[in-house]
């Protein structure tokens, strides 16, 4: 169990002070989320926007709120290209999708949805098309489906998610995981966000001969790559310096470092137009200046799904298989978002759970069928929102921040595209560091606990999966348990997710069956 007597904690923001006037210290959140306190009253609202989003019960300022939404919004802006560049071989009636709407509806649908989870969760968590999600359904379209049929699909997986939570299952399963695992998966994240920052900067790479290597043939070759050390060092020095904005002010002065880069060196793509290829090019955006700023969004895609469809050409049987696969990756990606993201602001309670947490479950399950409905894929809740966490944000009003840059971003799309990935993925590294640090929390004495927690720390990098990490995780802890005589430990529920692990894991051979 966490140690909740211990200090307030800092972060990039600087010291968490104590709260307002009267100087006593918040330590987390209980059952109900009203912040508790070592002693002293309640800390009192300064205003209406203060009291909704309880910014100082919370241990958090206006300025921080901001300036967290937009490190948040920083480090997720990736995806308005990047989804466009995963969608662009989609064929729709004979006609790819048009990358200029991919991305405006991506960002349109990601700021809508953002500021939802900020009004009405009232967390600092953004939303957005998910990554490896998009991927799948991509793959679907090219062999099974047709576009407006796998988006139909995604729409019903959403729906039935937003049942579940509105029957109180999806927060009951979120309860019944155990700490250790909980733990774990915070950790996990934190290994999970920090390869990820490593892959975007291109400081790993697939490897001939190997499973991966590093950099350009085992150096650290090309100025992408020494942007991102640049990148990484600097924020490193103003994170341990505490300074105010550390993260939000790495993103800047790195892409400031990264447009002069290419000014003078030309370093262009890492993949060109014409497909060919330069190891030591920029990973995704080229850092230059654009010709224009402003382009007018293109909503187009938006309505073009077919709720029934997949149903119609491929069979009631697989289509609920799609469903399913989709439904367990949305499902346990946002429980493994949530409690990393909660853990680093310190807004879990003593069981390590968010309190309050059905809006923000209902938000998150809404949001996968906005972006079936919108043709832009599931969209859901970004792990990247611990990077706004740990630049400071605490409250709903980050959200609302990140989501209205998000829409800004709609109109200036070609402005987005100046920060690179280099400037962006030292970020995460750094917030993978503050994650690992719950480390700490795990018991080391058993290891009927210390195998599961292994699994998921280690299975969440290793397999770019979050949901893999848990469902190891799960299926492990159940089983030692019960080999172990203490199957009394094993919530009811656990059984059910461990249970539905299984499935999800012999999906394939259940299909070739089928």
């Amino acid at each position: 169990m966490p140690d909740r007597s211990r200090p307030a904690r800092t972060s990039a923001a600087g010291p968490q002070a104590p709260d307002a006037a009267d100087g006593t210290a918040v330590l987390g959140t209980s059952e109900g989320g009203s912040p508790r306190r070592s002693a002293g009253p309640r800390v009192k609202p300064r205003n209406g926007l203060d009291r909704y989003f309880e910014i100082s019960a919370r241990r958090s300022t206006v300025g921080r709120e901001v300036r967290g939404g937009f490190t948040t919004f920083f480090t997720m802006a990736y995806i308005v290209v990047l989804n466009p560049i995963i969608l662009s071989g989609v064929d729709v009636n004979g006609n790819a999708l048009p990358f200029t709407a991919v991305a405006a509806t991506t960002a349109v649908v990601a700021g809508v949805l953002t500021i939802a989870m900020g009004v009405f969760g009232k967390y600092p968590l953004g939303l957005a098309t998910g990554l490896g999600i998009n991927a799948i359904v991509a793959v679907y379209a090219a062999t099974q489906l047709s576009w407006p049929e796998i988006m139909g699909l995604v729409v019903l997986e959403g729906l039935l998610i937003a049942v579940l939570v509105l029957t109180g299952f999806r927060r009951a399963v979120f309860n019944a995981i155990p700490t250790q695992l909980k733990v774990s998966i915070a950790v996990g994240i934190g290994f999970f966000l920090t390869i990820v920052g490593l892959a975007d900067a291109g400081v790993v790479r697939p490897g001939e001969g190997a499973l991966i290597s590093f950099g350009v043939g085992g150096q650290l070759a090309g100025w992408p790559l020494l942007t991102f050390v640049v990148g990484l060092l600097v924020t490193s020095v103003l994170v341990v310096r505490r300074t105010r904005g550390a993260l939000l002010i790495g993103i800047v002065v790195t892409t400031v470092f990264a447009v002069v880069v290419e000014a003078i060196a030309q370093v262009g793509p890492r993949t060109g137009a014409d497909g060919a290829s330069n190891p030591r090019g920029w990973a995704l955006q080229v850092p230059s200046w654009p010709d224009s700023w402003f382009d007018l969004p293109d909503l187009s895609l938006v309505g073009q799904f077919s709720l029934f469809g997949g149903f119609d050409r491929i069979g009631v049987v697989a289509a609920l298989l799609i469903v399913f696969s989709i439904m367990i990756a949305d499902f346990f990606d946002t429980v493994g978002t949530v409690t990393a993201v909660g853990a680093e602001g310190d807004l879990l309670d003593s069981d390590r759970n968010l309190p309050r947490s059905q809006p923000v479950l209902l938000v998150d399950s809404l949001a996968a069928a906005a972006g079936g409905a919108s043709s832009i894929s599931s969209n859901t809740t970004y792990i990247e929102s611990a990077a706004g966490v740990g630049d400071g944000a605490r409250t709903g009003l980050a959200s609302v921040v990140t989501g209205l840059v998000f829409l800004v971003a709609a109109f200036f799309t070609p402005l987005v595209q100046v920060v690179p990935s280099e400037a962006a993925a030292p970020v995460l590294v750094i917030v993978g560091a503050m994650l690992i640090s719950q480390i700490r929390e795990l018991a080391w004495d058993d290891m009927a606990l210390v195998i599961p927690a292994f699994l998921t720390i280690a299975l969440m990098p290793f397999t770019y999966s979050i949901t893999i990490g848990i469902g190891a995780g799960v299926i492990s802890y159940v089983l030692l348990r019960v080999v172990t005589g203490r199957r009394r430990d094993v919530h009811p529920l656990m059984w059910v997710v461990a249970a539905v692990f299984v499935v999800y894991f012999a999906l394939e051979p259940i299909q070739q069956l089928l």
